[in-house]
């Protein structure tokens, strides 16, 4: 991860009906498109968990998205903290990829 100012990381929980639609999926492809490094992981609770880490508009972007989703989810909110950097190095973030 890249130090300057405006590079940022997020850790997000995202509610509603966002399993068994490719929202995982979904989010690597915006991630990429984005160039942000992290994760999506789908938890026992049926939520999904989110870190993104890049330049802080393209963050914001994905961030934006999360709060549709793909077509099929229905995500009912989005719930994002910051994370700093001695946070993230307990994460390999050198990609975005579906855990």
């Amino acid at each position: 991860m890249n130090s300057s100012k405006d590079s940022i990381c997020i850790y997000c929980t995202v509610f509603g009906k966002v399993q068994g639609v490719f929202f995982r999926v979904s989010t690597r492809e915006q991630a990429l498109r984005l160039n942000i490094r992290g994760h999506a992981k789908n938890l026992n609770n049926g939520n999904v968990e989110v870190i993104a880490c890049g330049e802080l508009r393209a963050v914001e972007q994905l961030k934006k998205w999360l709060q549709q989703g793909p077509k099929n989810s229905q995500v009912k909110d989005v719930v994002c903290e910051a994370l700093d950097i001695q946070q993230t190095m307990n994460y390999q973030l050198n990609n975005f990829k579906i855990l």
